[in-house]
This record gives C-alpha cells, sequence and structure tokens, in this order.
C-alpha cells in the first residue's frame, strides 16, 4: 500500500546523483578528514587551521569580519575560539575604540602553529589540485564562491 508522502526510490537516486548540497557535503567532509589527517602532527584541525589563517592579519580583526570570512554565526566562532584561547594560540582583547567589540589576534604560539602548518597546507593543497582531473581548481573556487555569494530565493 502506497502513501501519498512515499517518494519514489527513483527521486531517491535523482537526489543523489543531482544534489548539489550533497556533493559539496561529501566533498567538504572527504577534504575536512585530508587535512585534518595531514595538520595532526602540528595539533591542528582543518577548521582551526582556517581560523588562524582568518587571524594572521595587520590588525586585530573582530569577531564580525571573521565570522563573515568563515561563513559562520557569531556565536559558533565563539565557541570554536575557546580551545584556541585556552590553548594559547588566540588572544581576546577588547577593543579600546568600542569597549562590547572584542579583537582577535593570533599569539606568537598561534603564529608559530600556523606557521608549521603551512607548508603541510601548501604540499596536500597542490597534491589534490594535481588530482583533480578535468577540472581548473581556479573554475572550482569560481564557481563554489560565486554560491556562497549568491542568494537564492526559497520557495514557499
Amino acid at each position: 500500500m502506497s502513501n501519498l508522502r512515499d517518494v519514489p526510490y527513483e527521486t531517491t537516486h535523482l537526489v543523489r546523483d543531482t544534489c548539489l548540497c550533497l556533493h559539496v557535503q561529501r566533498a567538504a567532509r572527504t577534504l575536512s578528514r585530508l587535512f585534518d589527517e595531514a595538520l595532526r602532527p602540528v595539533g591542528l584541525t582543518s577548521g582551526q587551521f582556517s581560523l588562524l589563517n582568518a587571524l594572521n592579519r595587520p590588525a586585530p580583526p573582530s569577531i564580525a569580519p571573521v565570522a563573515q570570512l568563515l561563513a559562520m554565526d557569531r556565536t559558533t566562532l565563539t565557541a570554536a575560539l575557546k580551545p584556541l584561547e585556552r590553548d594559547g594560540l588566540v588572544a581576546i582583547s577588547k577593543d579600546p575604540d568600542d569597549r562590547r567589540n572584542r579583537l582577535l589576534s593570533l599569539t606568537d604560539k598561534g603564529r608559530d602553529a600556523l606557521a608549521s602548518a603551512i607548508p603541510i597546507w601548501c604540499d596536500l593543497h597542490a597534491a589534490i589540485e594535481a588530482g583533480m582531473s578535468g577540472l581548473e581548481p581556479g573554475d572550482l573556487r569560481g564557481a563554489l564562491t560565486g554560491l556562497s555569494r549568491s542568494k537564492v530565493p526559497v520557495l514557499a
């Protein structure tokens, strides 16, 4: 007996084979695992590496631009900063111009960790790009950047 809410198995295959969200999620998880494993010797995860890299600026940024760069909400970023601050990689200070605002900066230990991670990132990144047959990495970056900036209307 069929239910009106039953989704045909063919639709499951259609989604599996064509869903951009699913394919990007799978690729992101695969890349995260690869970078997590590669960065383990320097004690960082791929997410922590990205966060430290986002803080590598001439002047300490506030939380909002870092959250925007990493496509995170402020609460998630604050939670991700806690272990980095606890481990002495990141310093969080009050903004002297606006005491409600927090400024984020790499400590010396954080700069050392990032500097140790960069060659690992470079080598793995080059190997991944070299293995992308039939697709220019710049084209993929451009398409993903376009997707992350787009405001696709949600169907009601």
